[in-house]
Order: structure tokens, then sequence, then C-alpha cells
């Protein structure tokens, strides 16, 4: 009776472990698949389309065809005439210029998320959080020695801004898509590029 039990305990063991293993695959390919299915689905609906995946090649093709009017000298200027004129609206302007700077810090000519930061957080207990210097001159502000550092909390698309001094930030020797991968992860990823 004492070997069923081992037995059994042991087979129960591996099946479990077994199990776990399998989720780790299995879960985030399915959710992935799971997200990208939503969201053609939603694309389609927007459009009235009865064939799956073709609402998400007509907004891709497009937004492309937009991005390249968009690097043309005329429609160069009509994006400044129509920024002009969002940003004398108030509360439109708010939206819109931070939305505008948040995308172009990711995927614009003037990325802001390129100088990954080790930052002193407490220097008694030696805590330190990565982040990313997102303005080097504060001077404007009258903070001379004082940097602004923006940290992305993990597994969420938010994160804190802190304004700190020079002498606490260490620049690192990675990259900014590692060094978010790592911080987003929670530390779970490493610094491995994909």
């Amino acid at each position: 009776m004492l070997l069923i039990s081992t037995i059994m305990r042991e087979t129960l063991r591996k099946f479990a472990r077994y199990f776990f293993s399998g989720s780790l695959f299995i879960v985030p390919l399915t959710a992935t698949a799971y997200v990208i299915y939503i969201g053609f689905s939603w694309l389609d609906s927007l459009l009235n389309l009865t064939i799956p995946g073709i609402g998400f090649l007509i907004i891709v093709a497009a937004i492309s065809i937009f991005g390249y009017l968009t690097s043309t000298y005329a429609f160069q200027m009509f994006v400044e005439v129509f920024d002009s004129g969002v940003n004398r609206i108030p509360f439109i302007k708010l939206i819109y210029s931070s939305l505008k700077d948040l995308l172009s810090a990711f995927v614009g000519e003037k990325k802001k998320f390129d100088k990954p930061v080790l930052v002193t957080i407490n220097k008694e207990n030696d805590i330190f959080q990565i982040g990313f210097v997102t303005q080097q001159d504060l001077s404007d502000l009258g903070l001379n020695d004082m940097v602004a550092v923006y940290f992305p909390h993990s597994y969420a698309i938010s994160g804190n801004h802190f304004l700190v001094p020079k002498t606490s930030i260490k620049p690192l020797q990675i990259s900014g898509p590692s060094a978010m991968k790592f911080i987003v992860s929670g530390g779970v990823s490493g610094f491995k590029e994909l």
C-alpha cells in the first residue's frame, strides 16, 4: 500500500511538472493569438467586412500610404498647419500633443527611450531602478543638476516620471529596447536581444 501511494504521489508530481511546463509555452502563445484575433475581428467589424484579416490589411496599407505622404514636403506643410490648428484647442491640444509625443518617443525619428540608466533610489540599502532619461536639460525649470527619468511599470503600459540628480544616475551599456523588455517583464526576460 505504501509503494502504491509513493508511486501515485511521484506520478502526480511529474504530471504537475509537465502540466506547468506545457502551460509556460501554451498560455503566452494562446494569449498572443487571442489578442491578435480580437484585434483583427475588431478592425474587420469597423469596416463591416466578412473576410477575416482584410480589415487589418486595409488599415496597414492606409497607414503606410499616409506615412509615405507625410514624408513629402507639401504634406509636411499641411501637417504643420493642422498641428498648429489642433494646438489652439485647449482640451484637444492636451490629448493630441501627448499622444503624438508618446508615439514619436517609441517610433519617431527622435526616439526618447534610447538612454537606459540605473538610478540610485535608496543609498542606505543599495536599491536601484532602471529607467530612461527623457530630458537631459532641465535648466528652464532652474534644475541645472537634474534630469528627467521615466520608470515604466512591469506588465503595464504605465510608469512614473521623476526628476533626479545627475549624480544618482549611471548610463547602462544596453539598448533601449532590451532595457524596456527587462523592465516590462519584471526582470524575468534578461537582456538578450531578440
